[in-house]
């Protein structure tokens, strides 16, 4: 059995120190020796009240990551282990020393208190996973903290820190020495009052407030709309946390608890879910990059450009309390930048989301200078101007006679060569692509883009400091485009076909938004500006591609988007909700005639089809030609980068979910019937599908 629990006399007291390292997951030794030490404590007359705590740096981190979508068969099960410990007459304090998350809080509520650690978190973060607690979780947290507060912890799996957790009831004390003292202390204090169990199940003072009360659950019903929009753990959990306030009993409060957890158990999100949650993992092992590469040390960075994206990345580093220079060439410019970077902080404290002590430490962090020579000090600097490639090279060129030796070298380009990039320099194996995704403040992907050259330390490095600046990184090779916008272009350009072909954009930006995703291509391209695409196609001397016929001409017409209350859609003033307009309309259907297409109806699964397999045959040629090193990879970049909703685990597992033979029949038509190059079936999925296999089995 994997994990176990030391049993020790201290006194009076029998001490249960789980010990599972490293963060002590309820693995089958763990269960075991919970229902053994509390049976062994019973046992012994001697024994007056049983502290449980954790070694290593948690209490119970939760399940074994190995049992994750399937039940825990060897030794006793989890509910055995907490209905012997609810069962005690013996009281039973929790000394939570560190994280207790999921089945590990699900533990501490099942004794009779709970003592904290001050940096101790807790939480129940199974929605996450697509799952709902289902060792009592739903039924004993509101019974401590009431309905309201219940539904925002478990619906959110966001953790709560000890302190937060004591104001709100969960815990009962805050450790103000070391926690095992503590908790032996408190046994202590417990057993001279009378040595009192109290048992979570049989309180009923916070439910018995908000019995009958159906106009709360219908709030958090409508709340659900909003928040988890498409998602199905977060209903069945309200479903839980009503009958913890209405059903006649706790143990039927349980059923219910039971029913609803199957029910997730069996719902294709939670294997969508926990798809991700390891894919996330797996993007951080590179094969050819070995666990004990050496890695640069980074103390202090250096970026350029103080725009939006310059301006974000700059803050990363300072949020990791990494200090920064920022440089732009035009010191209007860099004082704007400077300027909006104190706005946004200062919008977060105004939010009471960071103090202003810990904002002035992150403004004090961030160095602005004009000089670009400043700039050499740093571990690593990172290029954030705007998309020309000459632009680039000639930064480079001058980052190589300024910047020290060994230095870190890399690009946020989006799609441009970064060989091109790198060969402007006489160390192109120091430089790399560090794609952040806008605005990089607040997304989480990084995409690091390894050029020819690039040498192991680089990489390791830039994987490194992205996971330091808290992101998540995938390694992609160098094409255009990368893996995200590589993959994007064919789904906004069968986007832009079919309202030519006769599809509104209304339907298809409904149809994408009804899938997950935060808004449809057409609302985004409003929102982020119509006119940027039409003056850089003027700049170039204009296009024949015919799906910039449409924005081109409403651009022409005044027609710039959400900045102006009309693109696409018209918007009313101060209100970006977009509205059909039918001047748009009519530009949409004469540019469609002028160019000879047929304009006909289309069912909202053609549509969906039309957008998504785009992405999945392209990121199968990523995958063959090597640029990505996983399926899951590519889902991790699309649910991080590009708003793809997490419960579909992302564009590839979204096509194994279909049948990848139905998946590549309909590539297949859809190549018969418009000879587009981006329908031309990837060899890896006609190879998949002739061996019956799946996207997500390259990666096992």
């Amino acid at each position: 059995m994997k994990g176990t629990v030391h049993y020790e006399k201290r006194g009076n007291v029998a001490l249960l120190s789980i010990d599972n390292p490293p963060v002590n997951p309820l693995s089958s030794g763990v269960r075991q020796g919970l229902y053994d030490g509390v049976t062994a404590a019973l046992e012994d007359d001697s024994i007056e009240a049983i502290v449980l705590t954790g070694m290593n740096r948690a209490f119970i981190a939760g399940a074994d990551i190995s049992e994750f979508g399937g039940a825990a068969t060897a030794g006793v099960s989890l509910g055995e282990a907490l209905d012997k410990m609810e069962g005690s007459t013996k009281p039973i304090i929790a000394a939570i020393n560190g994280t207790a998350f999921g089945g590990g809080l699900e533990v501490a509520l099942c004794c009779d208190y709970r003592i904290a650690a001050p940096t101790a978190p807790v939480g129940l973060p199974e929605v996450k996973l697509g799952l709902l607690p289902g060792a009592g979780g739903t039924q004993r947290l509101p019974r401590l903290i009431g309905a309201e507060a219940a539904v925002k912890a478990i619906i959110s799996g966001d953790p709560i820190l000890a302190p937060d957790a004591f104001s709100m009831g969960i815990v009962d004390r805050i450790a103000q020495g070391d926690i095992v003292e503590d908790g032996l202390a408190f046994a202590a204090e417990i057993i001279a009052s009378g040595g009192q169990t109290r048992k979570v199940r049989d309180l009923e003072d916070k439910t018995a407030a908000d019995r009958g009360n159906t106009a709360l659950f219908e709030q958090f019903a409508a709340n659900l709309n909003k928040t988890h929009r498409g998602q199905f753990a977060p209903a069945q959990i309200l479903k839980c946390i009503e009958a913890a306030v209405n059903a006649d009993s706790f143990d039927a409060g349980m059923q219910v608890e039971q029913e609803c957890f199957q029910a997730c158990m069996r719902h294709p999100q939670r294997e969508a879910l926990i798809h991700i949650f390891f894919a996330e993992r797996a993007a951080n092992k590179i094969p050819d990059l070995p666990k004990d590469v050496p890695l640069l040390e980074i103390n202090r960075g250096s970026v350029i450009g103080a725009g939006t994206m310059g301006g974000g990345i700059a803050m990363c580093f300072a949020n990791a309390g990494i200090a920064v220079r920022i440089h732009d060439n035009d010191p209007d410019n860099l004082a704007r930048g400077i300027k909006v970077i104190e706005g946004n902080y200062a919008r977060t404290v105004s939010k009471g989301r960071l103090s202003q002590e810990e904002m002035d430490r992150r403004m004090a962090l961030i160095i602005p200078t004009e000089n670009f020579d400043d700039l050499g000090d740093a571990d690593v600097v990172i290029e954030a101007v705007y998309e020309n490639l000459d632009l680039k090279k000639q930064i480079f060129e001058r980052l190589d006679k300024v910047m020290k030796a060994g230095a870190l070298l890399a690009t946020n380009t989006s799609a441009l060569d970064v060989d091109a990039i790198a060969a402007a320099t006489s160390r192109p194996e120091s430089v790399c692509g560090m794609h952040f995704f806008s605005p990089a403040n607040v997304m989480r992907l990084l995409e690091v883009v390894r050029g020819e050259a690039s040498s192991p330390l680089v990489l390791g490095t830039a994987m490194a400091l992205g996971k330091r600046l808290g992101k998540v990184s995938v390694m992609a090779g160098n094409c255009p485009g990368f893996i995200g916008n590589r993959m994007l272009a064919g789904y906004t350009r069968q986007a832009a076909l079919m309202i030519l072909e006769g599809a509104s954009p209304a339907q298809v930006d409904k149809v994408i938004y009804d899938f997950g995703l935060a808004m449809g291509p057409f609302a985004m391209n409003d929102m982020v500006g119509l006119d940027l695409g039409w003056r850089a196609r003027k700049m170039a001397g204009g296009t024949n591609e015919v799906t910039a016929r449409i924005p081109d001409e409403l651009c022409e017409l005044g027609r710039y988007g959400q900045k102006n209350g009309k693109g696409y859609y018209r918007y009313e003033e101060g209100d970006r909700t977009p509205l059909p307009d039918p001047e748009a309309d009519e530009v949409i259907k004469r540019v469609a005639e002028e160019l000879g297409f047929e304009r006909r109806d289309f069912s909202d699964e053609e549509i969906l089809k039309r957008c998504m397999y785009p992405l999945v045959n392209i990121g199968a040629k990523l995958l063959e030609e090597g640029h990505a090193l996983r399926a899951g990879d590519i889902d991790t970049v699309y649910v991080n980068g590009y708003g793809f909703p997490t419960y579909v685990g992302g564009p590839m597992w979204f096509a194994d979910a279909q049948g990848l033979d139905k998946v590549l029949a309909d590539i297949e038509r859809f190549h018969a019937e418009t000879g587009d190059d981006v329908w031309k079936p990837a060899a890896l999925l006609k190879q998949l599908v002739a061996e019956g296999r799946t996207f997500a089995s390259l990666d096992q």
